[in-house]
Parts: C-alpha cells; structure tokens; sequence
C-alpha cells in the first residue's frame, strides 16, 4: 500500500520473506473487501487505518500516542460524520483539529493530523462520491504497481542513489521503475473497467506514482529525523502500518484534491472525467 524500501542492505529472505508477502497480500485482501462493499464497510477500515496510522505518528513523534489520542478520536469522528452523509461537517472537525494541533506549539502534532487525514479522509469521500469505486481501485492499483515496480527495479539494477540523505538505499533506477510500473498499472485499470484514457487522466496517473514514491520518502525523512527505522512493529516484515501506506496517503491527498477542483462535490467524477 505504501512504496517499499528497494534497497534494504539485507534483503529479506526465508521466514522474513514469506512474512512480508502473506502481510502484504492480507493488507491488500482488506483494502479491497473494504473498497468494493463501500460505505460503511470502507468507513470502518478507514476509521482504523487512520486511527492506526495517527498513533504510530504519534509514537513516532511524541515517543507516546496518548498526547494526541483526543486527535486520533477526532479524525475518527470526522470519518463518521463523511460516512453519514456531512462531508462538510467531517472537513470541519479535521480543520478544527489541525488548528488545534497547531496551538500545542509541536509543529509535528498539526502535520500528523493532515497527514492521516489525507488517508482517510481522502479515500473516504472519493469511494462515497458516483464512480468511486472506479477512483479508489485506480489510486490503489497504482499505488501498488508503483510500490513493486521500484522494489523490483531498484532490486535488480540498483545504481545512483535517489536522495541518500533521506533513505540512502533507494535508487533512480527503482524510481523510474515505480513510475513505469505505475503508469502500466493505471492503464490496466482504465482498461479493465473502461475509463476514457484522456490526456489528462494519464498526466493524473503519472502524478499519483510520483505523489506515492513521494509520500515514502517524506516518512523516509521523518523516520530518520527522529532516529527509528519503522513506524513501528504491528505488521510482521513490514514495521509498522504507516510504513505501509505512506504513498497511499499523499496520492489520495492529491486525487481527492484534484478531484474537488475539477468536479466539485462529485469527487471521484472530477478525478476520472475529463
């Protein structure tokens, strides 16, 4: 769901490897079931993946999740509210929130409560929106494909390092392949449920692997700002739950923004027609 580190100096193998594929395909198996029966189905997964994903922040940040827990309750809350039918009554409760993280005088508190809510609330008004489902299956297959394009890329060709002061063991070369993953697998998805492959929904596709690897290596950054090498210890192989869904967050941030700006309250309408 998140953008893989290609180039771990010891690559997994045996029980590790075995445990990372059965967590990766668990997690997929999840967002799926949640994307496809919708609504609440989505609000629930949602909530928790967001409420996970704000505490691992937390414990990242604050070394403890309970200086923030009463954010985590109002993200949820916000969630519930989009669920119910008060998109804009959610919206609300997540910028009272930020503006409340801001008077904490801990930069960090008010970045955490938009970073989980891009997550969460992103993907949840896109799938309530007409066409969601279509929405959220594009973000999540590119997100993917981004995801093992440059695990494998990076993997196999290795090369000049990306950004070394961030995550020092990506490369260009599993950049480039994430991209190109990317890109392959949103064509695949436009095809599959016959998408109008327009000009500017393949530039969209292309933004989304890019806002995905970006979104790695903004939790790269922070990761390595405050020392730790996972967001923490919930999914085996993987870290933590944010570790796995760090590109997921900034590409349906940038799809429900993009979305909005061009379609308004049909979210998902403005993302995919053009």
């Amino acid at each position: 769901m998140g953008a893989v580190d290609e180039g771990r100096t010891t690559p997994a193998r045996g029980g590790d490897l075995v445990a990372r594929i059965l967590s990766a395909v668990a997690l997929a198996a999840i967002a799926l079931l949640g994307t496809i029966l919708g609504a609440w189905a989505a609000a629930i997964v949602l909530g928790i993946v967001t409420a996970i994903v704000h505490l691992e922040w937390a414990s990242l940040t604050d070394r403890s999740p309970w200086p923030t827990a009463v954010f985590t309750g109002g993200l949820v809350i916000a969630l519930a509210m989009i669920a119910l039918g008060y998109p804009l009554g959610g919206l609300m409760i997540v910028g009272l929130a930020v503006l409340a993280a801001l008077a904490t005088i801990d930069i960090w508190r008010p970045i955490g409560v938009a970073y989980a809510a891009m997550l969460g609330v992103g993907l949840l008004v896109l799938r309530l929106s007409p066409e969601g489902l279509a929405a959220v299956l594009l973000i999540l297959v590119v997100v993917w494909a981004t995801d093992t394009g440059a695990f494998f890329a990076g993997r196999m060709i290795g090369g000049a390092k990306l950004w070394p002061r961030v995550s020092p063991n990506k490369t260009w070369a599993g950049a480039i392949g994430g991209l190109v993953a990317g890109v392959i697998g949103g064509f695949v998805v436009a095809d599959v449920l016959h998408l109008d492959l327009s000009v500017p929904l393949i530039g969209i596709v292309v933004l989304l692997s890019i806002a995905s690897q970006a979104g790695d290596l903004f939790e790269s950054w922070v990761k390595r700002r405050f020392g730790a090498k996972d967001s923490g210890d919930l999914i085996p192989g993987h870290g933590g739950l944010m570790d796995r869904v760090d590109g997921l967050a900034f590409a349906s941030g940038l799809a429900a923004c993009i979305g909005w700006l061009h379609g308004g309250s049909n979210v998902a309408q403005g993302l995919l027609a053009w």
